[in-house]
């Protein structure tokens, strides 16, 4: 592994650390007393079995099919940039730090720029993932 391999950013490792969190809680711990002091008010662990969290390398250029998930997903930009585009809407473009929430059953792809790597973490909430056509050059350029 090269020394860029392992850097990290900021933005990167907290929200890497906060789905991660995610997935802890879906382990079933034991939630914090009513009186914790880490929170002003009633807060609760809300059962997270459904859940998944993963992390994809996209290479410059690459990217998924057409798809949608039955109960959406959640994208986050740990490293690199991101090309995303839901069915019927224009093309973003998302840099390090930022997400894109696609609602349940949104045909949408996503994928590298063609300059850069991407790392993307996903969260997905249960649920099948539906797979289509694969995205043509002229959708992926904005076209």
């Amino acid at each position: 592994m090269t020394r860029r391999t392992l850097r990290w950013s900021v933005h990167g490792t907290l929200a890497t650390a906060g789905l991660l969190a995610i997935a802890f809680t879906a382990t079933g711990q034991t939630p914090p007393p009513a009186d914790d002091p880490r929170f002003t008010g009633l807060s609760t662990v809300v059962e997270s079995k459904d859940l998944s969290v993963a992390r994809r390398r996209f290479e410059p250029g690459a990217r998924s099919a057409w798809h949608s998930h039955d109960t959406g997903q959640l994208l986050f930009v740990e490293q690199g940039r991101m090309r995303t585009q839901k069915k019927g809407q224009a093309l973003k473009e998302l840099g390090v730090g930022e997400s894109d929430y696609t609602g349940p059953s949104v045909v949408h792809w996503h994928g590298a720029v063609p300059s850069t790597h991407l790392i993307q973490v996903n969260v997905g909430f249960s649920g099948e993932t539906r797979w289509m056509q694969k995205v043509t050059d002229a959708e992926y350029a904005g076209r």
